[in-house]
Protein backbone atom coordinates (compact mmCIF):
# COMPACT_ATOMS: atom_id res chain seq x y z
CA UNK A 1 0.00 0.00 0.00
CA UNK A 2 0.72 3.27 -0.90
CA UNK A 3 0.98 4.83 2.88
CA UNK A 4 3.19 1.94 4.03
CA UNK A 5 6.00 3.07 1.25
CA UNK A 6 5.83 6.45 2.66
CA UNK A 7 6.03 5.28 5.97
CA UNK A 8 9.06 2.85 5.00
CA UNK A 9 10.88 5.77 3.54
CA UNK A 10 10.28 8.03 6.89
CA UNK A 11 12.05 5.01 8.52
CA UNK A 12 14.90 5.20 6.46
CA UNK A 13 15.39 9.00 7.34
CA UNK A 14 14.89 8.42 10.66
CA UNK A 15 17.94 5.52 10.11
CA UNK A 16 19.76 8.64 8.21
CA UNK A 17 19.23 11.19 11.46
CA UNK A 18 21.03 8.68 13.61
CA UNK A 19 23.40 7.73 11.56
CA UNK A 20 24.56 11.50 11.93
CA UNK A 21 24.61 11.34 15.66
CA UNK A 22 21.59 12.81 15.79
CA UNK A 23 18.93 11.49 19.13
CA UNK A 24 15.74 11.77 16.99
CA UNK A 25 13.48 12.02 20.33
CA UNK A 26 15.67 13.92 22.45
CA UNK A 27 15.10 14.51 26.09
CA UNK A 28 15.61 18.50 26.45
CA UNK A 29 13.79 20.65 24.48
CA UNK A 30 13.43 24.63 24.98
CA UNK A 31 11.52 27.60 23.84
CA UNK A 32 11.01 30.76 24.94
CA UNK A 33 7.40 31.92 23.19
CA UNK A 34 4.39 30.34 21.80
CA UNK A 35 3.87 31.17 18.48
CA UNK A 36 0.75 32.90 19.43
CA UNK A 37 2.90 35.73 21.55
CA UNK A 38 5.01 36.84 18.62
CA UNK A 39 1.85 36.93 16.08
CA UNK A 40 1.49 39.91 18.05
CA UNK A 41 3.33 43.43 17.51
CA UNK A 42 5.07 42.15 14.23
CA UNK A 43 6.72 45.80 13.21
CA UNK A 44 8.56 46.16 16.80
CA UNK A 45 9.57 42.71 17.33
CA UNK A 46 10.67 43.06 13.79
CA UNK A 47 13.03 46.15 14.07
CA UNK A 48 14.56 45.25 17.57
CA UNK A 49 17.03 42.29 18.13
CA UNK A 50 15.19 39.44 20.01
CA UNK A 51 16.47 36.26 19.26
CA UNK A 52 13.12 33.65 19.98
CA UNK A 53 12.87 29.62 20.14
CA UNK A 54 9.48 28.60 19.27
CA UNK A 55 8.30 24.88 18.97
CA UNK A 56 5.89 22.94 17.20
CA UNK A 57 4.22 20.73 14.31
CA UNK A 58 5.78 21.26 11.07
CA UNK A 59 2.76 21.34 9.06
CA UNK A 60 3.85 22.05 6.16
CA UNK A 61 7.64 22.28 4.23
CA UNK A 62 9.07 23.22 0.98
CA UNK A 63 12.78 23.14 -0.14
CA UNK A 64 14.20 25.05 -3.43
CA UNK A 65 17.87 23.79 -3.42
CA UNK A 66 19.98 25.73 -0.23
CA UNK A 67 17.07 27.40 0.70
CA UNK A 68 13.88 26.19 2.58
CA UNK A 69 10.11 27.04 4.09
CA UNK A 70 8.14 25.22 6.74
CA UNK A 71 4.83 26.25 8.40
CA UNK A 72 5.34 25.63 12.21
CA UNK A 73 2.49 25.18 14.23
CA UNK A 74 1.68 25.06 18.33
CA UNK A 75 -1.79 25.11 19.98
CA UNK A 76 -1.73 29.11 19.76
CA UNK A 77 -0.85 29.91 16.23
CA UNK A 78 1.16 29.41 12.94
CA UNK A 79 4.26 31.01 11.87
CA UNK A 80 6.20 30.29 8.88
CA UNK A 81 10.48 28.94 9.47
CA UNK A 82 12.55 30.77 6.56
CA UNK A 83 15.68 27.97 6.30
CA UNK A 84 18.96 28.80 4.55
CA UNK A 85 21.91 26.52 4.59
CA UNK A 86 23.28 29.93 4.91
CA UNK A 87 22.18 30.39 8.63
CA UNK A 88 22.29 26.73 9.45
CA UNK A 89 25.28 25.56 8.02
CA UNK A 90 25.75 22.66 6.15
CA UNK A 91 25.29 19.76 8.69
CA UNK A 92 21.89 21.44 10.05
CA UNK A 93 20.23 22.26 6.70
CA UNK A 94 20.76 18.46 6.21
CA UNK A 95 18.81 17.44 9.06
CA UNK A 96 16.48 20.04 8.06
CA UNK A 97 16.19 18.17 4.83
CA UNK A 98 15.48 15.05 6.38
CA UNK A 99 12.42 16.57 7.98
CA UNK A 100 8.94 16.13 7.10
CA UNK A 101 5.35 17.72 7.44
CA UNK A 102 4.31 16.10 10.95
CA UNK A 103 7.47 16.45 12.60
CA UNK A 104 7.72 18.40 15.96
CA UNK A 105 11.09 20.82 15.93
CA UNK A 106 12.17 23.57 17.50
CA UNK A 107 13.39 26.72 15.68
CA UNK A 108 16.02 29.52 16.79
CA UNK A 109 16.39 32.27 15.23
CA UNK A 110 15.15 36.84 14.77
CA UNK A 111 11.94 37.22 13.16
CA UNK A 112 11.65 39.62 10.16
CA UNK A 113 9.75 40.37 7.08
CA UNK A 114 10.44 38.17 3.69
CA UNK A 115 10.95 39.86 0.26
CA UNK A 116 7.08 39.00 -0.11
CA UNK A 117 6.32 40.57 3.04
CA UNK A 118 5.49 37.52 4.77
CA UNK A 119 6.18 37.37 8.75
CA UNK A 120 8.54 34.90 9.45
CA UNK A 121 11.31 33.78 12.00
CA UNK A 122 14.75 33.51 10.01
CA UNK A 123 16.73 30.25 11.51
CA UNK A 124 19.49 29.91 12.72
CA UNK A 125 18.93 26.51 14.60
CA UNK A 126 16.38 23.45 13.72
CA UNK A 127 16.25 20.70 16.49
CA UNK A 128 14.72 17.78 15.67
CA UNK A 129 12.20 17.17 18.76
CA UNK A 130 10.44 13.64 17.39
CA UNK A 131 10.11 12.54 14.30
CA UNK A 132 6.80 11.62 12.73
CA UNK A 133 6.71 8.01 11.01
CA UNK A 134 3.68 7.56 9.66
CA UNK A 135 2.22 10.24 7.24
CA UNK A 136 -0.44 12.72 8.22
CA UNK A 137 -3.77 12.37 6.20
CA UNK A 138 -4.10 15.10 3.23
CA UNK A 139 -6.03 18.25 3.92
CA UNK A 140 -7.38 20.47 1.00
CA UNK A 141 -9.18 23.45 0.40
CA UNK A 142 -10.98 25.28 -1.80
CA UNK A 143 -12.79 28.83 -1.90
CA UNK A 144 -16.71 28.43 -2.35
CA UNK A 145 -18.39 31.89 -2.34
CA UNK A 146 -15.50 33.48 -0.50
CA UNK A 147 -15.11 31.22 1.96
CA UNK A 148 -12.18 28.30 2.46
CA UNK A 149 -14.02 24.59 2.55
CA UNK A 150 -11.83 22.31 4.13
CA UNK A 151 -12.27 18.73 2.47
CA UNK A 152 -10.34 15.83 2.72
CA UNK A 153 -9.34 11.81 3.37
CA UNK A 154 -10.11 12.32 7.10
CA UNK A 155 -13.86 13.62 6.44
CA UNK A 156 -15.38 10.68 8.13
CA UNK A 157 -17.41 11.34 10.76
CA UNK A 158 -16.99 7.68 12.08
CA UNK A 159 -13.26 8.08 11.50
CA UNK A 160 -13.15 11.12 13.08
CA UNK A 161 -14.29 10.04 16.12
CA UNK A 162 -12.35 6.36 16.85
CA UNK A 163 -8.94 8.87 15.56
CA UNK A 164 -9.64 12.09 17.81
CA UNK A 165 -6.43 13.02 17.84
CA UNK A 166 -6.18 13.25 13.98
CA UNK A 167 -9.40 14.77 14.56
CA UNK A 168 -8.00 17.15 16.76
CA UNK A 169 -4.79 17.50 14.78
CA UNK A 170 -6.97 18.28 11.06
CA UNK A 171 -9.73 20.10 12.34
CA UNK A 172 -8.57 23.07 14.53
CA UNK A 173 -12.25 24.20 14.64
CA UNK A 174 -13.23 21.00 16.40
CA UNK A 175 -10.00 21.44 19.03
CA UNK A 176 -12.35 24.89 19.87
CA UNK A 177 -15.19 22.69 21.04
CA UNK A 178 -13.37 20.79 23.66
CA UNK A 179 -11.27 24.20 24.32
CA UNK A 180 -14.58 25.47 25.33
CA UNK A 181 -16.17 22.72 27.32
CA UNK A 182 -13.32 22.89 29.51
CA UNK A 183 -14.23 26.60 30.33
CA UNK A 184 -17.93 25.75 30.39
CA UNK A 185 -17.01 22.89 33.10
CA UNK A 186 -14.50 25.00 35.34
CA UNK A 187 -17.41 28.26 34.93
CA UNK A 188 -19.90 25.90 36.48
CA UNK A 189 -17.50 25.00 39.50
CA UNK A 190 -16.82 28.31 40.22
CA UNK A 191 -20.44 29.05 40.21
CA UNK A 192 -21.04 26.34 42.54
CA UNK A 193 -18.11 26.91 45.02
CA UNK A 194 -19.27 30.63 45.31
CA UNK A 195 -22.77 29.43 46.31
CA UNK A 196 -21.41 27.99 49.29
CA UNK A 197 -21.07 24.54 48.28
CA UNK A 198 -18.51 22.19 48.25
CA UNK A 199 -16.84 19.79 45.51
CA UNK A 200 -16.61 16.12 47.00
CA UNK A 201 -16.41 12.52 45.18
CA UNK A 202 -17.88 9.72 45.83
CA UNK A 203 -17.11 5.87 44.51
CA UNK A 204 -17.18 4.79 41.41
CA UNK A 205 -16.96 1.24 42.06
CA UNK A 206 -20.00 0.48 44.06
CA UNK A 207 -21.04 -2.67 46.19
CA UNK A 208 -24.79 -1.39 45.24
CA UNK A 209 -25.76 0.91 42.48
CA UNK A 210 -28.86 3.77 42.86
CA UNK A 211 -29.97 6.86 42.15
CA UNK A 212 -32.02 6.01 39.03
CA UNK A 213 -33.12 3.82 36.69
CA UNK A 214 -30.81 2.43 34.75
CA UNK A 215 -29.13 -0.62 34.13
CA UNK A 216 -25.24 -1.17 35.39
CA UNK A 217 -22.15 -2.60 34.42
CA UNK A 218 -20.65 -5.10 36.63
CA UNK A 219 -17.07 -5.87 37.26
CA UNK A 220 -15.13 -8.14 39.49
CA UNK A 221 -12.46 -7.28 42.23
CA UNK A 222 -10.07 -10.00 42.30
CA UNK A 223 -9.03 -9.34 46.02
CA UNK A 224 -12.29 -8.74 47.71
CA UNK A 225 -13.62 -11.57 45.57
CA UNK A 226 -16.99 -9.85 44.69
CA UNK A 227 -19.11 -8.29 42.21
CA UNK A 228 -19.36 -4.48 42.00
CA UNK A 229 -20.77 -1.98 39.82
CA UNK A 230 -19.79 1.20 38.42
CA UNK A 231 -21.97 3.52 39.26
CA UNK A 232 -25.24 4.98 37.74
CA UNK A 233 -25.43 7.75 39.81
CA UNK A 234 -23.76 9.72 42.43
CA UNK A 235 -27.19 10.90 44.40
CA UNK A 236 -27.44 8.29 47.08
CA UNK A 237 -23.46 8.90 48.16
CA UNK A 238 -24.34 12.15 48.49
CA UNK A 239 -27.12 12.65 50.42
CA UNK A 240 -25.27 10.35 53.10
CA UNK A 241 -23.27 13.46 53.08
CA UNK A 242 -25.95 14.96 54.40
CA UNK A 243 -26.97 13.26 56.84
CA UNK A 244 -23.14 13.29 58.27
CA UNK A 245 -23.91 16.96 58.07
CA UNK A 246 -22.97 19.00 54.95
CA UNK A 247 -25.56 21.48 53.83
CA UNK A 248 -24.47 22.07 50.37
CA UNK A 249 -22.25 19.51 47.61
CA UNK A 250 -21.87 18.83 44.75
CA UNK A 251 -20.16 16.58 42.20
CA UNK A 252 -19.01 16.87 38.83
CA UNK A 253 -17.94 13.19 37.60
CA UNK A 254 -18.50 10.09 34.66
CA UNK A 255 -21.75 8.18 35.43
CA UNK A 256 -21.83 4.89 33.67
CA UNK A 257 -25.38 3.05 32.00
CA UNK A 258 -25.46 -0.13 30.32
CA UNK A 259 -27.64 1.44 27.50
CA UNK A 260 -28.14 1.98 24.27
CA UNK A 261 -26.21 4.59 22.20
CA UNK A 262 -27.72 7.50 20.00
CA UNK A 263 -27.54 11.14 19.43
CA UNK A 264 -27.82 12.52 23.15
CA UNK A 265 -27.01 9.01 24.95
CA UNK A 266 -23.16 7.68 25.50
CA UNK A 267 -22.63 4.80 28.34
CA UNK A 268 -20.17 6.75 29.57
CA UNK A 269 -21.11 10.52 30.77
CA UNK A 270 -20.55 13.43 32.87
CA UNK A 271 -23.09 14.61 35.72
CA UNK A 272 -22.99 17.25 37.81
CA UNK A 273 -25.29 16.79 40.97
CA UNK A 274 -25.44 18.45 43.85
CA UNK A 275 -28.06 18.90 46.72
CA UNK A 276 -28.26 21.82 49.17
CA UNK A 277 -29.99 21.41 52.80
CA UNK A 278 -33.14 23.12 53.88
CA UNK A 279 -33.86 23.74 50.07
CA UNK A 280 -36.56 22.42 47.54
CA UNK A 281 -37.79 22.48 43.78
CA UNK A 282 -38.54 26.13 43.28
CA UNK A 283 -34.91 26.49 45.17
CA UNK A 284 -33.08 24.29 42.54
CA UNK A 285 -35.06 25.68 39.09
CA UNK A 286 -33.54 28.57 40.49
CA UNK A 287 -29.97 27.40 41.11
CA UNK A 288 -29.93 25.52 37.42
CA UNK A 289 -31.76 28.72 35.59
CA UNK A 290 -29.16 30.78 36.87
CA UNK A 291 -26.44 28.36 36.40
CA UNK A 292 -26.98 27.91 32.71
CA UNK A 293 -27.70 31.60 31.95
CA UNK A 294 -24.45 32.23 33.18
CA UNK A 295 -22.86 29.79 31.16
CA UNK A 296 -24.35 30.70 28.41
CA UNK A 297 -23.89 34.48 28.32
CA UNK A 298 -20.84 34.87 30.83
CA UNK A 299 -18.34 31.92 29.31
CA UNK A 300 -20.12 31.85 25.59
CA UNK A 301 -21.31 34.82 25.15
CA UNK A 302 -24.29 34.84 23.86
CA UNK A 303 -28.63 33.90 25.02
CA UNK A 304 -29.92 32.33 21.87
CA UNK A 305 -28.65 28.68 20.10
CA UNK A 306 -29.61 26.63 17.37
CA UNK A 307 -29.89 23.29 18.61
CA UNK A 308 -31.48 20.18 16.88
CA UNK A 309 -33.13 22.41 14.15
CA UNK A 310 -34.33 24.58 16.60
CA UNK A 311 -33.41 28.34 17.81
CA UNK A 312 -33.50 28.56 21.91
CA UNK A 313 -33.70 31.33 23.54
CA UNK A 314 -32.26 31.21 27.32
CA UNK A 315 -32.77 35.09 28.17
CA UNK A 316 -35.98 35.67 30.18
CA UNK A 317 -37.62 33.93 32.53
CA UNK A 318 -38.20 30.29 31.96
CA UNK A 319 -41.75 28.65 31.62
CA UNK A 320 -42.77 26.17 34.73
CA UNK A 321 -45.04 23.71 33.81
CA UNK A 322 -47.38 20.59 35.48
CA UNK A 323 -46.85 17.73 33.36
CA UNK A 324 -51.20 16.73 33.68
CA UNK A 325 -51.50 20.42 32.86
CA UNK A 326 -49.36 19.76 29.79
CA UNK A 327 -51.12 16.51 29.03
CA UNK A 328 -54.52 17.72 29.28
CA UNK A 329 -53.31 20.08 26.88
CA UNK A 330 -51.78 18.06 24.58
CA UNK A 331 -54.64 15.53 24.33
CA UNK A 332 -57.45 16.28 25.84
CA UNK A 333 -57.08 14.12 28.52
CA UNK A 334 -57.24 15.03 32.49
CA UNK A 335 -55.17 12.26 33.60
CA UNK A 336 -55.30 12.88 37.25
CA UNK A 337 -59.26 12.34 37.18
CA UNK A 338 -59.46 9.76 34.48
CA UNK A 339 -59.24 6.06 35.55
CA UNK A 340 -56.64 3.57 34.84
CA UNK A 341 -58.39 1.66 32.77
CA UNK A 342 -59.69 4.68 30.25
CA UNK A 343 -55.34 5.65 30.50
CA UNK A 344 -54.64 2.30 28.91
CA UNK A 345 -57.54 2.25 26.86
CA UNK A 346 -55.83 5.41 25.30
CA UNK A 347 -52.24 4.04 25.23
CA UNK A 348 -53.46 0.95 23.53
CA UNK A 349 -55.67 2.78 21.06
CA UNK A 350 -51.86 5.02 19.79
CA UNK A 351 -49.81 1.90 20.33
CA UNK A 352 -47.96 2.91 23.04
CA UNK A 353 -46.32 0.09 24.61
CA UNK A 354 -47.05 -0.36 28.52
CA UNK A 355 -44.43 -1.66 30.00
CA UNK A 356 -45.17 -4.65 32.51
CA UNK A 357 -46.41 -3.35 36.16
CA UNK A 358 -47.49 0.04 34.96
CA UNK A 359 -49.80 1.78 37.51
CA UNK A 360 -51.88 4.68 36.27
CA UNK A 361 -48.67 7.20 37.07
CA UNK A 362 -46.04 5.33 34.48
CA UNK A 363 -49.25 5.94 31.45
CA UNK A 364 -49.36 9.52 32.41
CA UNK A 365 -45.88 9.60 32.32
CA UNK A 366 -45.80 7.39 28.94
CA UNK A 367 -48.49 9.58 27.40
CA UNK A 368 -46.71 12.79 27.99
CA UNK A 369 -42.97 11.44 26.24
CA UNK A 370 -45.32 10.25 23.04
CA UNK A 371 -47.15 13.62 22.98
CA UNK A 372 -45.29 16.28 24.89
CA UNK A 373 -41.75 16.31 25.48
CA UNK A 374 -40.47 16.61 21.76
CA UNK A 375 -42.79 19.31 21.61
CA UNK A 376 -41.17 21.98 24.10
CA UNK A 377 -38.39 23.35 22.31
CA UNK A 378 -38.10 26.78 24.96
CA UNK A 379 -36.77 26.14 28.05
CA UNK A 380 -39.21 24.33 30.33
CA UNK A 381 -39.16 23.29 33.71
CA UNK A 382 -42.06 19.63 33.77
CA UNK A 383 -42.95 19.74 37.34
CA UNK A 384 -45.65 17.13 39.14
CA UNK A 385 -44.27 14.10 37.70
CA UNK A 386 -45.86 10.86 38.55
CA UNK A 387 -44.49 10.02 42.23
CA UNK A 388 -44.50 5.90 41.02
CA UNK A 389 -41.73 6.99 38.85
CA UNK A 390 -40.10 9.24 41.21
CA UNK A 391 -39.25 7.40 44.20
CA UNK A 392 -36.55 9.17 45.42
CA UNK A 393 -39.01 12.50 45.61
CA UNK A 394 -41.22 13.56 48.02
CA UNK A 395 -45.09 13.55 47.47
CA UNK A 396 -46.58 16.76 46.14
CA UNK A 397 -47.95 17.99 48.72
CA UNK A 398 -52.26 17.82 48.33
CA UNK A 399 -51.75 15.33 45.94
CA UNK A 400 -50.09 11.90 46.79
CA UNK A 401 -50.27 10.56 43.19
CA UNK A 402 -47.35 13.22 42.06
CA UNK A 403 -44.32 13.80 43.14
CA UNK A 404 -42.23 17.46 43.68
CA UNK A 405 -40.20 17.01 40.67
CA UNK A 406 -38.71 18.52 37.46
CA UNK A 407 -37.20 17.84 34.65
CA UNK A 408 -35.69 20.70 32.21
CA UNK A 409 -36.81 20.40 28.90
CA UNK A 410 -35.07 22.16 25.89
CA UNK A 411 -35.30 21.43 22.28
CA UNK A 412 -37.46 18.30 22.99
CA UNK A 413 -34.51 17.02 25.85
CA UNK A 414 -33.53 16.79 28.89
CA UNK A 415 -31.25 18.78 30.14
CA UNK A 416 -31.90 18.24 34.07
CA UNK A 417 -33.84 16.64 36.47
CA UNK A 418 -34.52 17.40 39.84
CA UNK A 419 -36.31 16.65 43.42
CA UNK A 420 -37.43 17.61 46.85
CA UNK A 421 -35.66 15.15 48.13
CA UNK A 422 -37.83 12.59 50.22
CA UNK A 423 -35.68 12.31 53.84
CA UNK A 424 -38.65 10.17 55.33
CA UNK A 425 -37.24 6.78 55.69
CA UNK A 426 -40.65 4.65 55.52
CA UNK A 427 -41.75 5.84 52.97
CA UNK A 428 -38.40 5.68 51.28
CA UNK A 429 -38.29 2.14 52.02
CA UNK A 430 -42.16 1.37 50.46
CA UNK A 431 -41.16 3.05 47.49
CA UNK A 432 -37.93 1.22 47.25
CA UNK A 433 -39.54 -2.62 47.70
CA UNK A 434 -42.11 -1.40 45.65
CA UNK A 435 -39.51 -0.93 42.79
CA UNK A 436 -38.05 -4.07 44.04
CA UNK A 437 -41.25 -5.64 43.06
CA UNK A 438 -40.93 -4.01 39.71
CA UNK A 439 -37.63 -5.29 39.28
CA UNK A 440 -38.84 -9.10 40.05
CA UNK A 441 -41.71 -8.55 37.07
CA UNK A 442 -38.93 -7.88 34.75
CA UNK A 443 -37.80 -4.15 35.27
CA UNK A 444 -33.84 -4.28 35.20
CA UNK A 445 -34.24 -0.56 35.31
CA UNK A 446 -36.19 -0.20 38.45
CA UNK A 447 -34.12 0.71 41.22
CA UNK A 448 -32.56 -1.87 44.54
CA UNK A 449 -33.10 -1.82 48.04
CA UNK A 450 -30.16 -0.06 49.47
CA UNK A 451 -30.05 -0.84 53.32
CA UNK A 452 -27.10 1.22 54.10
CA UNK A 453 -28.77 4.01 52.69
CA UNK A 454 -32.26 3.41 54.49
CA UNK A 455 -30.24 3.23 57.65
CA UNK A 456 -27.93 6.77 56.89
CA UNK A 457 -31.66 8.08 56.24
CA UNK A 458 -33.12 6.77 59.76
CA UNK A 459 -30.36 8.57 61.20
CA UNK A 460 -31.86 11.98 59.91
CA UNK A 461 -32.17 14.22 57.17
CA UNK A 462 -32.76 17.53 56.96
CA UNK A 463 -35.59 18.50 53.79
CA UNK A 464 -33.24 19.46 50.72
CA UNK A 465 -33.34 19.94 47.15
CA UNK A 466 -31.22 18.31 45.08
CA UNK A 467 -30.46 18.20 41.09
CA UNK A 468 -28.77 16.77 37.97
CA UNK A 469 -27.32 18.62 34.94
CA UNK A 470 -26.03 15.93 31.85
CA UNK A 471 -22.58 18.47 31.41
CA UNK A 472 -22.48 16.69 27.72
CA UNK A 473 -25.78 17.41 26.71
CA UNK A 474 -25.40 21.32 28.04
CA UNK A 475 -22.33 21.49 26.12
CA UNK A 476 -24.19 20.37 23.25
CA UNK A 477 -26.11 23.02 23.18
CA UNK A 478 -23.68 25.80 24.56
CA UNK A 479 -21.75 24.49 21.50
CA UNK A 480 -24.37 23.93 18.84
CA UNK A 481 -23.82 20.15 18.17
CA UNK A 482 -26.22 18.23 17.97
CA UNK A 483 -24.48 14.23 18.36
CA UNK A 484 -23.15 13.67 21.79
CA UNK A 485 -20.07 12.13 20.50
CA UNK A 486 -19.04 15.97 19.27
CA UNK A 487 -18.38 16.59 22.64
CA UNK A 488 -16.67 13.48 23.91
CA UNK A 489 -13.10 13.25 23.28
CA UNK A 490 -13.30 9.65 22.99
CA UNK A 491 -16.91 8.38 22.89
CA UNK A 492 -18.29 4.60 22.61
CA UNK A 493 -18.04 3.46 19.31
CA UNK A 494 -18.63 -0.05 18.20
CA UNK A 495 -15.85 -2.64 17.42
CA UNK A 496 -13.83 -2.28 14.08
CA UNK A 497 -13.54 -5.51 12.63
CA UNK A 498 -12.07 -4.03 9.56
Amino acid sequence: MAENQFTKLRKEKLAKIRAMGIDPYPVESARSHKIGEVLCDKESRVAGTERVILAGRLVAMRRQGKLGFGNLEDDSGKIQLYVSQNELGEDNYSLFKLCDAGDFVQAEGNLFFTQAGEYSLKCERITLLGKNIRPLPAVKEKIVDGKSIRYDEFADIELRYRKRYLDLLLNPEHRKVFELRSRIVSAARRYMDSRGYIEVETPILQPLYGGANARPFITHHNTLDTYLYLRIAVELYLKRLIVGGFERVYEIGKNFRNEGMDRTHNPEFTMMESYEAYSDLNGMMDLVEGLIKHLALDIVGKDTFVYQGHTVHLGGSWRRASMPELVKDATGLDVLTESEETLVAFCNKHELEIPQGSAKGKLIALIYEHFVEEKLIEPTFVCDFPKEISPLAKAKPGNPLLADRFELIIAGGEFANAFSELNDPLDQRERLEAQAKLRAMGDDEANVVDEDFLEALEYGMPPMGGQGIGIDRLVMLLTENDSIKEVILFPQMKPDHN
